[in-house]
Order: structure tokens, then sequence, then C-alpha cells
């Protein structure tokens, strides 16, 4: 009987027991799920950063930390997590992301908001195609690729942008700092989907958002740390940039008081971007201990020198 430890918040073992029993047996797997199993004898652990579970030091005998998490990085620094961990991919995150971030894509490419303030007069204004509107995507994992492959369907002329040489369909791909330049002064609509590392820290800072056309608009669904905040609001105020569209932040909740919430070139929607769906992810946690149980390497593993 392989024993698989849960450990999230309370709250969420009602929402996750079902669809990981069900996963679980479909994938033939003998399973002994619960979130009170002695540390030592624990096979598994399905894991989520804000749980109370913080000390891996008793689970001398767990193959793999299964994160219901996309992003690692509240995980990574855990110098007592020294099991193989894996970041969450799931089909159901990754769709909803598509289309958060292909709404407002469209939302800046049809100049939606520009229409809902001129209710009171006609003054028309045609927007161009969307093959007249490059876009550029920071971040070429599975969410930026799957985003950048969704806008390239629709016509857009995509740059994504990755620090190691990748390869997509449809997408011009760019690596390295020279990359990085010619991606952002292509893009008049920007969607940050790159990983919060060290290395990716203030991505966009004075200098960079500089680089990009006057009047670009940001959507950043990503991670908070990603934007210099002050000179975003720098670039908002002299019409460097149109607007932001901003779903993650360095704190969250946004504090009521940050200037965020009050400016007018900025929208904020609460870190709604995407969400693990518990039946996907329980399909994809089940895949990775059939895989583990049967020799297969685990999929999404992070590696521990690059932090994702």
């Amino acid at each position: 009987m392989i024993k698989v430890q849960f450990a999230a918040r309370p709250e969420r073992w009602g929402t996750y027991q079902a669809p990981l029993d069900a996963a679980l047996a479909e994938a033939g797997l003998q399973v002994d799920l619960r979130q009170d199993h002695p540390a030592a004898e624990v096979d598994y652990v399905i894991y989520a950063p804000n749980s109370d579970l913080q000390d891996f030091t008793p689970y001398t005998g767990c193959k793999a930390v299964l994160s219901l998490w996309a992003g690692v990085e509240k995980i990574t620094g855990n110098t007592t997590l020294t099991q193989p961990l894996c970041r969450m991919v799931d089909p159901g995150l990754t769709a909803g992301m598509v289309e958060w971030v292909t709404g407002h894509v469209l939302r800046y490419h049809l100049d939606i908001d520009r229409s809902l303030a001129t209710q009171d007069r006609w003054e028309p204004v045609v927007p161009p195609l969307a093959q007249e509107r490059p876009v550029t995507v920071l971040g070429l994992g599975a969410l930026g690729a799957a985003c950048a492959t969704a806008l390239a369907q629709l016509g857009f002329p995509v740059t994504g942008w990755s620090r190691s040489a990748k390869t997509l369909a449809t997408i011009t791909c760019a690596h390295g700092s020279d990359g990085l330049q010619h991606a952002l002064q292509q893009a008049q609509i920007l969607v940050l989907l790159l990983p919060d590392t060290p290395a990716t820290e203030n991505t966009l800072n004075a200098e960079t958002l500089a680089l990009m056309p006057r009047g670009a608009r940001i959507i950043n669904p990503g991670r908070g740390p990603l934007i210099d905040d002050t000179a975003l609001l720098s670039a908002l105020n002299t019409q460097q940039i149109a607007h932001a569209t901003l779903d993650v932040f360095r704190q969250e909740p946004l504090p009521q008081e940050h200037p965020y919430w009050a400016h007018p070139q900025v929208t904020v929607t609460p870190h709604i971007a995407a969400e693990t769906r518990p039946l996907t992810a329980a399909q994809m946690i089940a895949k990775n201990i059939q895989r583990s149980e049967t020799g297969l390497p685990l999929l999404n593993q992070v590696n521990r020198d690059l932090g994702y």
C-alpha cells in the first residue's frame, strides 16, 4: 500500500479528497491517502506551500513532494526539502491561463476600455487587425508557450522570450539579454509569464520599460516581483506605458493604500488568472506517482539550480 500524505490547508481536503481518490484508483494504484500519516512512513507528499508542513526532515522515506501550485518559489528555499520536488502543470490551470491572457490581450487590441468610456458619443475608431499588433510573451514554460501559441493562432505576430533557447512553431523565439531587448522593442502588448527567481526579479524596470514602444500595454499574470512597481508607475505617469493589467503582486492581498488601486491606467485583478483545478490536478498527481512506482522519471521535476 502506497502511503500518501495530503499537506495543504484543512479546507482543501474536502475539495481534493474525492478527485484524488478517483484519479489514484483509475491509475491502478493502491493508495492510503490521509492527512495524518506518521512522517517516516510517507511515500509521497501532496503539498501546498501555505500548509503547516514546513519541516520535511522527518519524511525520511518520501520519494517525491508533489506541489499543488504551479509556482515553487515559496518552496525551493526550504533547506529541509531534499526530496525530489515536482511543480504542478495542470491542463485545467493552463486552459484557464490561456483564456484569461487571451481575453485581456483582445481587450487591449480592440480598445474595449475606450469603447466603454465613450458610451455617450459616436466616435468610430476601427482597431487594426491582429496581424498588425505585435505581442511579446516573456516566459516560454508550459503556461507561456500555451498562451503564445493561442495568440499566434488568432493572427497576432508573437515573439516569445526565455532565458535559454527554445523553438516553438508559429512563434518568433528569442533568448538571452540581446533577445530580451529585441522582444521588448516589438511589444505593443507584453505578457509576463516568467517564474519568480533571483534572475527574473525586476525584469521590467526603468531601463527595460523604456525599450518598449511608447503607449504599450502590459499584462502580468505571472509573478509580482517581475515588475519594479516604482518604475512601472513612473512609466504609466509619463504615458510610456498606456495601461497595465496586474493579477499578481509582491504582497497579496494588495494593500488598500497601494497606488495601483487608484491609478486610472491600472487594472487590478485578485490573483485569479489561473487556478489549479482539483479534477485535472488530481490526474496529474496520480500520473506522477504511477510513473515513480514503475521506474519512470517524474514529470515537471524542479531544477534546484534554476529554481523552477
